[in-house]
């Protein structure tokens, strides 16, 4: 009989080639790393902002620039007025000693400083103001203007500097004989190089010509010394080596890489300064870089001559023409720079 047998169906066409799932697990993995990541992010960006609110509350402040009558008005730029002190208040009788610093009472200006911060891009202009230069204090006469802070503190002084420049100054910044020294270590001290060899037992300053690495106790000597043939003129152009030694020094991968000297030195900041009751940490951040590659120059005067104060320097034309220059925010020629840097 014929077979009942059907010819085999033919083959059914090949499909779409099947991808396996992708595992979860390498999903997940991502997932939670991303996860840390962020967490991380945060951390470091909370965490500063914290550690910046947590210093800038730490700061010494003081009503240093107050409104009065006839203040100069806003001035091309950024202006601060930073000066140093001989006050002794914060120093033991042991710290004294050591630092040979004395034991007189009160608080006088050994350093005045100008720093003008161009409205362009250009360099700072730091300007040390000769504590001897002759000047009327408002409401006080004419007298050498390092009196000014010893009659009538910083505002006084502020004012005194206002009125003899025309500048506004728009920040204010003090240090005192107290925490200078551990400043100055907890950057693991300064370099600096010296054009003659300086002996001064009154500062505890003794030296040899040439390049020293100074600790604190010998940097407070050298920016107080006055033991040169030029007296305070000298001087002011040692302190301002010294201002950009330690800024340098500051500002450095050995200090800014190092937890352990970028927070000492940021303490010692804290505990050195005392600022106007309107600035804030960030702002002396900006002033400490802006001070990294500054011109650096004294204010121009006229010879010593005798006045009712005893033996000043007097305030003459190129004074005038010098701080003119400042007050439009114009660099300053150089004819009218004086142990410039």
């Amino acid at each position: 009989g014929r077979s009942s047998s059907r010819p085999p169906a033919p083959p059914a066409p090949p499909g779409p080639p099947v991808t396996p799932p992708r595992p979860r697990r390498r999903r997940r993995r991502v997932l939670r790393v991303g996860r840390v990541l962020l967490v991380l992010v945060l951390v470091v960006v909370l965490g500063g902002t914290g550690l910046l609110f947590y210093y800038d509350s730490k700061l010494d402040r003081i009503d240093a620039l107050r409104p009065y009558a006839g203040r100069p008005a806003d001035t091309p730029g950024s202006n601060w007025l930073i000066v140093g002190t001989d006050s002794r208040a914060d120093l033991t009788a042991e710290q004294r000693a050591g630092l040979s610093t004395g034991d007189a009472d009160g608080s006088r200006t050994d350093t005045i400083m100008l720093v003008h911060n161009p409205p362009d891009s250009g360099k700072a202009t730091v300007v040390s103001i000769p504590r001897d230069l002759y000047v009327e204090i408002p409401g006080n006469g004419s007298l050498k203007i390092n009196a000014a802070y010893n009659i009538g503190g910083p505002a006084l002084l502020a004012q005194t500097v206002e009125s003899v420049t025309g500048i506004h100054i728009d920040h204010y910044a003090e240090i005192g004989f107290g925490g200078f020294d551990t400043l100055v270590d907890s950057v693991g001290g300064v370099e600096m190089c010296i054009d003659q060899p300086l002996n001064d037992p009154k500062a505890g300053l003794r030296l040899s010509k040439g390049c020293h690495h100074l600790d604190g106790r010998q940097a407070l000597g050298l920016v107080r010394t006055r033991a040169f043939p030029r007296a305070d003129l000298e001087r002011v152009v040692n302190q301002r080596k010294f201002l950009a030694a330690l800024v340098k020094r500051a500002t450095s991968p050995a200090v800014l890489l190092n937890p352990f000297r970028f927070f000492g030195f940021v303490d010692g900041a804290i505990d050195s300064l005392t600022v106007d009751e309107r600035d804030h940490i960030w702002n002396l951040a900006t002033l400490m870089f802006a001070l990294r590659d500054p011109v650096t120059t004294t204010t121009p005067t006229g010879e010593s001559e005798y006045t009712d104060d005893g033996l000043a320097l007097p305030v003459t034309q190129q004074t005038e023409d010098f701080f003119a220059y400042l007050r439009a925010g114009r660099p300053i020629p150089e004819e009218l720079l004086v142990d410039a840097g």
